[in-house]
């Protein structure tokens, strides 16, 4: 595996660890607003980019690369409405499709056939994880300040089901 490509990897964990952090922060500060779907939803994903990491972690292993992880920062992520969250949630989920976007052009560049297997997962994955979010925006604006809505939309966010049918 060439380098670039070895530390372009390296930085995308950093990427997904860290996404993975901000999701964290929301939920803790999702159950102090009482929202405990919406906490519980952000706790999922949390998961979700955490094996994300993973699995860019393993690829490096399974081709003989060195995974170096890099330093997370403090999520600075404030937010006052569920609205806001998931605006800021869509934001963070373009920058790192974003990202796997200019991951594939270096595979492309440096001819690594295996890592362009890999990113047609995560090209996929980007694709689902702005449509979910981007219906969540949808649903929240929808109900715009209405309590009995906000209740609704944070009931249906607390029955999402991690990956492979496990809470």
């Amino acid at each position: 595996m060439k380098e670039s490509v070895e530390q372009a990897i390296n930085d995308q964990i950093q990427v997904e660890f860290q996404s993975a952090y901000g999701y964290l922060s929301m939920s803790a500060r999702f159950e102090d607003l009482n929202f405990k779907g919406a906490a519980k939803w952000m706790r999922m994903q949390w998961q979700e980019e955490n094996m994300h990491a993973m699995k860019f972690f393993d690829f490096l292993i399974r081709r003989g690369g060195n995974p170096r992880l890099q330093p997370l920062t403090a999520p600075e992520i404030s937010f006052n409405t569920p609205l806001e969250a998931f605006e800021i949630a869509l934001s963070s989920e373009r920058k790192v499709t974003r990202l796997i976007h200019e991951l594939y052009d270096l595979a492309v560049e440096k001819k690594d056939y295996s890592l362009r297997t890999l990113l047609h997962w995560f090209i996929d994955e980007q694709v689902e994880e702005e449509e979910s979010v981007e219906e969540i925006i949808q649903n929240f604006k929808l109900t715009g300040d209405s309590g009995e809505g906000l209740f609704l939309v944070d009931r249906e966010l607390g029955q999402r089901i991690a990956e492979g049918g496990e809470e």
